[in-house]
């Protein structure tokens, strides 16, 4: 593999002619033969590189600025006059092009065709390996962001268990908080638990961005294997949208969007809420899901999950100025959450389940939002994201009955209940009841300045600061016990600097980006010693850690032809330990490890994209990327456990590497039909114990597929009715290494191939603003895992109602 700092040599001398190439303005005036302006008439500049459409302005003016040297066609069309087309040299700085158009006693219809890219391909443009999900139709269904995600190539969801559960996100194999994700830049854990992608519905979300591998220079976080960036919406104009859904395993989710714009002034209020309720009590069998009976002889069962329910509620509330002279949106306000979570066991599914052990969390949080374009001169944009506030959490396990999956209490050989002595859940004795609080004061900042030198030239500063004050407390600890109680403080700054080109008349771009990397942790624990005269002093014990690194890359993209282009990137990340695998967490139980090490990674990709072709009525897509990630002390599960441990403890594996292909085939057909595909197979090893072995817990091979027919006045004239189908498939893997001969079964160690099927369909009725959806999830009741062979819900069914008013 050719280092990725020849890469970066050889492709500023290759580029770097570019800065010197010739370009001008061509500008003109457009009047009607009656020696009118002709205000608002098309103008089309191209030639076989470029092509630039803009409008004449209140006096018929019209400017092209910074074209490249060469021959050109000017088209000029107006619905009330006759089309003009004119062919142009450009070899002056400034070109000036004036034309007269003959009014007509008619319209000219002639088809004039502009060509604009949206948001989401401009960004899969820029060469990163990046999808990017746009929420809209998917916020009136029954489907939440995970979803979303869980269907997009390269990604796949690790989830324990039904809503509200603890999830992992797997991009190209990597996965935990190898994965960073955002909200609008912020790192998502500053809002804690209960403001995350299992609470967030899609109707606050605009678009979904996913960076496989390598992570541009403006999310600016230590992501090893790659980002996922919630950008909410942020539109300006005056709007409200609102929903309530119900289904299965008494499933209620509800959330309220609105903003209101005073034209004259600019002052803007803006606001959403959502809540979210389940039982989660879905069914569950094998493995461990026995009851105990006299004798001890165990028999296995169909369960019914009955300590699993979930509640979140939440809103962001903001007020401030939008699209005013000295801002584009300046906002304050508040964010808060909180959510309620029943713990139904622990890493894996074990044959004494919890009763009574819950989690709960809340957070409150001021938010500041300023952003402004061409501040004080053209071309330097500012964008600057705040938080600051409180988040706590409190994990409670007090009862010491001993339960089975059939949710009566467990019985002993003489058939008598029995409960733990050490009077909790968790077996474990060394813990005890326990009633755990976490409080932690949060902030985190991000600062994006950018100055455009010139059209093909921009240079981009973008800064990361996150810090976390964290103090422990159990109720049931002695009183000696929490006055020696500790604190935990990790304070993290990520810097990037960031070039891009656009070269070739926009045929190539190139980002050139680098990073620094700084963490420090400090861990505060008083303890009781004797000084020099006999007396009891309380001392603290600290311990400290400041690392500081250094990574860079790249991304190009070059468009060969304009429906194939070639993208290409890599970099060499870092990836420093978070706060619950340096200090551990109770509530996911986690175990601290303080000796626990950054990983880094060299991250490659390299693929293409053919489309979009057209063919009459017909049009497809199909995008490729390789891939591969070259790890140094990866962070993970431990390779070795057994499926009766409760408690997990993260830790430096050692060396690792993932390789594979992904690819991802689009279809429509006259915008009714639409079909989209993707595959991924893939390859992540370890060295283990001197032995390279395949990664545990870590599907390999999967593959989604979705369909979507959509019926033009269906029922009433002007309303339209949706169908929706979509598979998932993911190849048998093993949750376990091979240790020795196999006597236990494949279910000891292996998750079963899995192919799940969804429906939906939904009707919008004439006005656009009331839409009606009803999903059908895991059509055929098929058992599914995840995450250490932790069986999610089955067969399930739901009905939502949307409201908006744009």
């Amino acid at each position: 593999m050719i280092p990725i700092k020849i890469y970066v040599t050889v492709l500023i001398l290759f580029l770097s002619y570019s800065a010197f190439s010739q370009n001008g303005n061509i500008t003109g005036y457009v009047l009607f033969d009656n020696n009118k302006p002709a205000i608002g008439t098309s103008i089309v500049l191209e030639n076989s590189n470029l092509k630039q459409e803009t409008s004449a302005g209140i006096n018929g003016e019209f400017i092209f600025k910074n074209i490249p040297y060469g021959n050109y066609i000017l088209n000029i069309h107006s619905l009330n006059a006759k089309s003009v087309t004119k062919s142009i040299l450009l070899n002056t700085k400034i070109k000036s092009v004036n034309s007269i158009l003959e009014l007509t006693n008619y319209q000219d219809l002639q088809e004039v065709l502009v060509k604009t890219k949206t948001e989401k391909r401009k960004i899969e443009d820029d060469g990163f390996a990046v999808n990017v999900i746009e929420t809209e139709e998917a916020s009136v269904r029954n489907i939440q962001t995970n979803e979303l995600l869980n269907t997009t190539v390269g990604v796949k969801l690790r989830q324990n268990g039904g809503l509200g559960s603890q999830v992992e996100y797997s991009l190209n194999g990597l996965t935990g908080s190898a994965v960073r994700i955002f909200i609008d830049g912020i790192p998502i854990s500053i809002y804690g638990p209960s403001f995350s992608l299992n609470s967030i519905p899609p109707s606050m979300i605009k678009r979904i961005e996913i960076y496989k591998g390598v992570v541009p220079g403006h999310l600016a976080d230590d992501a090893l294997g790659g980002a996922i960036n919630i950008v909410l919406h942020n539109s300006t104009k005056t709007n409200f949208s609102a929903s309530v859904s119900y289904g299965s395993f008494n499933t209620l989710q509800t959330s309220l969007n609105g903003l209101y714009r005073f034209e004259k002034s600019g002052f803007t209020v803006k606001g959403s809420a959502f809540h979210n309720y389940s039982d989660n009590d879905y069914k569950v069998w094998g493995g461990q899901v026995k009851v105990t009976g006299l004798g001890g002889v165990q028999t296995p069962i169909t369960a019914r999950r009955f300590n699993d329910a979930y509640k979140s509620t939440g809103g962001m509330a903001q007020i401030g100025f939008t699209n005013v002279k000295w801002a584009d949106q300046f906002l304050i306000g508040v964010t808060g959450s909180n959510d309620y979570k029943e713990i139904q066991h622990g890493a894996f599914i074990t044959i004494m389940p919890y009763k009574d052990r819950f989690m709960e969390s809340d957070a409150l949080l001021t938010n500041l939002t300023y952003q402004k374009k061409s501040l004080f001169t053209k071309g330097l944009d500012v964008n600057i994201h705040g938080l600051y506030g409180k988040r706590n959490r409190v994990v409670s396990d007090t009862l010491p009955w001993a339960y089975s999956w059939n949710g009566k209490r467990s019985i002993d050989y003489q058939g008598n209940e029995y409960q733990y002595t050490w009077g909790s859940q968790q077996e474990k004795t060394e813990y005890g009841p326990i009633h755990n609080y976490i409080n932690r004061n949060v902030a985190s900042v991000r600062t994006g300045i950018s100055y455009a030198l010139h059209n093909s030239h921009k240079v981009l500063f973008n800064h990361v600061f996150s810090s976390i004050d964290r103090e422990d407390k159990d109720e049931f600890a002695s009183a000696t016990e929490n006055t020696y109680t500790g604190s935990r403080d990790l304070y993290k700054n990520i810097y990037s600097l960031t070039y891009e080109l656009n070269a070739f008349n926009n045929k190539l771009k190139t980002n050139l980006f680098g990073k620094h990397y700084q963490q420090k942790t400090v861990s505060i624990d008083p303890e009781n010693q004797t000084d020099n005269e006999g007396n009891n002093i309380i001392v603290d014990e600290i311990i400290s850690s400041n690392k500081k690194y250094n990574g860079y890359g790249f991304a190009i993209s070059y468009a060969i032809i304009p429906e194939v282009t070639l993208l290409t990137s890599a970099e060499k990340a870092i990836r420093l330990p978070n706060e619950t695998e340096t200090f551990g967490n109770d509530g996911d139980n986690v175990i601290a490890n303080p000796s626990i090490t950054p990983e880094q990674s060299k991250n490659y990709n390299l693929g293409f994209r053919f489309g979009a072709f057209q063919l009459k009525k017909h049009e497809f897509t199909l995008t490729t990327n390789l891939f591969t990630r070259n790890i140094k002390d990866r962070i993970g599960l431990p390779i070795e456990r057994t499926p009766d441990e409760e408690l997990i403890l993260y830790e430096n594996q050692g060396n690792g590497s993932s390789k594979g292909i992904e690819a991802q085939l689009n279809y429509s057909y006259n915008n009714n039909l639409e079909l989209n595909f993707n595959i991924t197979r893939l390859t992540l090893k370890v060295i283990n114990r001197g032995i390279e072995i395949d990664v545990p817990n870590t599907p390999f091979f999967t593959m989604n597929g979705g369909l979507r027919y959509s019926i033009k006045n269906a029922i009433q004239k002007d309303s339209r009715l949706n169908f929706f189908y979509t598979l998932y498939f993911t190849d048998t893997f093993s949750y376990l290494p091979p240790q020795g001969s196999n006597t236990a079964g494949n279910d000891f160690f292996e998750v079963p191939q899995q192919i799940a099927q969804d429906f939906g369909l939904t009707y919008n009725f004439p006005n656009n603003k009331l839409i009606i959806s009803f999903d059908i999830k895991n059509i055929l009741d098929e058992p599914l895992y995840d995450n250490l062979r932790v069986q999610k819900p089955g067969q399930a069914f739901y009905l939502k109602l949307n409201y908006k008013i744009k």
